[in-house]
């Protein structure tokens, strides 16, 4: 007897989830430890029953806010380089990053066990990550605004030291400003004559 097919979500169910995602990230990113699943159907205005009809676990829940934070880096990268410079793109790729970064506050417990477990694949992340960076490296090297002899690991490197020390958002202005002066380094430089 053949499989029944999954029909898609219904567009009202498909809103829910993607607003009960957009809490949940509004959540993980404001909280000082991991919030409890109640916590966050309370602030999305809904009951627990809908949470877990859509995230039966804390586990689906973090899961799927980490994909959706990862997509919003790799997608965002060629969106940003379709609306700005690349010099402009990589500088607001960086808050994306920075956003990404704030969002793991509320789930690092679930989130590193979840890596330890194998439940999601933090090399294929990396990957990921590593690839948006450099589309938008080339592109900027291509119109010879960013330089040539930085690579994507030295930008990620630089952005896990920015918020390791200045995490957001309550270091936001020392982020920013730490972020800008990464952005000077990667421009392109000036011939100077007077410097070796």
């Amino acid at each position: 007897m053949p499989e029944p097919e999954s029909r898609p979500p219904r567009a009202d169910a498909a809103r829910n989830r993607d607003q009960l995602l957009a809490v949940a990230t509004r959540v993980f990113v404001s909280a000082d430890g991991e919030p409890s699943m109640r916590a966050i159907a309370r602030e999305a205005g809904v009951g627990i029953a809908t949470l877990y009809r859509h995230f039966p676990t804390r586990e689906s829940l973090v899961d799927a806010v980490y994909r959706d934070q990862v997509g919003r880096l790799t997608t965002g990268a060629r969106e940003l380089l379709g609306e700005l410079p690349p010099a402009a793109a990589m500088r607001r790729w960086m808050d994306l990053f920075g956003d990404w970064i704030a969002t793991k506050n509320g789930m690092l417990d679930t989130l590193l066990a979840m890596i330890e477990s194998g439940e999601i694949a933090h090399t294929q992340t990396r990957t990921e990550l590593l690839a948006a960076i450099t589309t938008i490296l080339d592109a900027g090297r291509a119109g010879g605004d960013l330089r040539s002899d930085v690579t994507a690991e030295d930008i990620a490197a630089s952005l896990i030291g920015i918020f390791t020390v200045a995490p957001r958002p309550e270091h936001e202005a020392k982020a920013g400003r730490l972020l800008n002066l990464l952005m000077d380094g990667l421009r392109h430089p000036w011939p100077n004559p007077g410097v070796p």
